[in-house]
């Protein structure tokens, strides 16, 4: 048991009764205060217990615990089991590193007063939309890094409208494969100022997805990005006070990025706007947008696909039409060659007919009676 600073020294003159006392708040003081699990290190309120190779969550806290570090473990899964004693003191805790899979439901019902959770660096497989209770004071959430299959998005969208996120200020989903945000995904944080998506494979941002919070700050570094929308440019124009990063991403400068280049050369709100550079096309590559002119934006690229596909969708619809009418000859074989005989039978008799008279004309002896049968 960690040691208590507690002293309970009396004056000699002091009554019986009053000495009791002292042993009974003593004793309460004592049963109150849980041990230290000797894996963990307790000090200041602030329990850590680090690279230990824990398979589940230690016990028991001390109750006067502010702070846990559970990192580095082995823990697979945790559920109301975790953290079966009220710890209504704490306010930070951090999970990250343990190889975590499963959030069961009503994990954290026992820490009312929970402000800061850690859960990066895990592999999270299922997440139950019950794992806060309903009235929490979570206001920092650090997710990164613990989706690692774009599939599982669904486990991400269960956590954030959960609807019991609506006290939480900063979200990061950084390091994740999340490919495309719903545009409701943030729809329940009424009061995220801060999100970093930095390194989540993000290739584009559906309407609408940053219209409900009242963002400030929003990290969009190092994903797939190659163009951002009209739309989404106008929803950027309505928080004048946001702040945004967007360097790393493959901006394609042709005709599609006017728009927005328009926008960069105008606002302020791009924090590295410094940092973006083309990717393709090769002419461009590596070239500061800043430093595009609108005449360099082309889409002869971009209509030479489009032609391949043409020519390829044409030789499509005229190989599909050789082949029907191949079948419909193909059915109708017996009547074609009825119709082909019937052709040539005529054209032999029409040519004996021009036979018969040329033998005729050609015969002295039967010119008259030809003519004389003509008359």
């Amino acid at each position: 048991m960690r040691p208590l600073s507690t002293s309970l020294g009396c004056n000699r003159g002091g009554s019986r009764n009053s000495s009791m006392m002292h042993l009974l708040v003593l004793l309460a003081v004592t049963l109150s205060c849980h041990c230290c699990s000797n894996r963990c290190v307790c000090s200041s309120q602030t329990v850590k217990c680090q690279n230990q190779d824990l398979v589940a969550i230690p016990s028991s806290f001390p109750t006067n615990t502010k702070i846990i570090f559970v990192t580095g473990n082995n823990i697979s899964h945790i559920s109301s089991d975790s953290f079966p004693t009220g710890l209504d003191m704490l306010t930070d805790l951090y999970l990250s590193g343990n190889e975590m899979e499963s959030v069961g439901a009503m994990v954290f019902d026992n820490l009312p007063n929970l402000v800061r959770l850690d859960l990066s660096n895990n592999n999270f497989q299922t997440f139950s939309d019950r794992a806060l209770p309903v009235e929490n004071k979570l206001q920092v959430l650090n997710l990164s890094n613990s989706f690692h299959n774009y599939s599982r998005i669904d486990v991400v969208l269960s956590v954030l409208q959960s609807g019991k996120l609506h006290l939480l200020k900063v979200l990061d989903l950084s390091n994740n494969d999340l490919l495309i945000l719903p545009d409701d995904a943030f729809s329940s944080l009424s009061n995220l100022i801060n999100i970093s998506l930095q390194n989540s494979s993000i290739i584009a941002i559906q309407n609408g997805t940053l219209k409900v919070p009242p963002l400030r700050d929003l990290d969009l570094r190092d994903n797939s990005l190659r163009a951002l929308p009209t739309t989404t440019l106008e929803e950027f124009s309505l928080k004048p006070g946001l702040s945004l990063w967007l360097a790393g991403n493959p901006w394609r400068c042709d005709c599609f990025i006017e728009e927005m280049l328009l926008w960069l050369k105008n606002s302020t709100q791009v924090m590295d706007v410094q940092n973006l550079t083309c990717a393709d096309p090769e002419a461009l590559r590596h070239q500061p947008l800043l430093q595009v002119e609108l005449s360099q934006l082309k889409c002869l690229g971009k209509m030479e696909g489009v032609l391949e596909t043409s020519y390829v969708f044409l030789g499509l619809v005229l190989a599909l039409i050789g082949v029907i009418f191949l079948l419909v000859l193909y059915l109708n074989r017996k009547g074609i060659k009825r119709w082909i005989y019937n052709i040539r039978d005529a054209c032999r008799d029409h040519m004996e007919g021009y036979h018969y008279r040329y033998e005729i004309n050609s015969d002295p002896r039967l010119a008259n009676l030809s003519i004389n049968s003509d008359v």
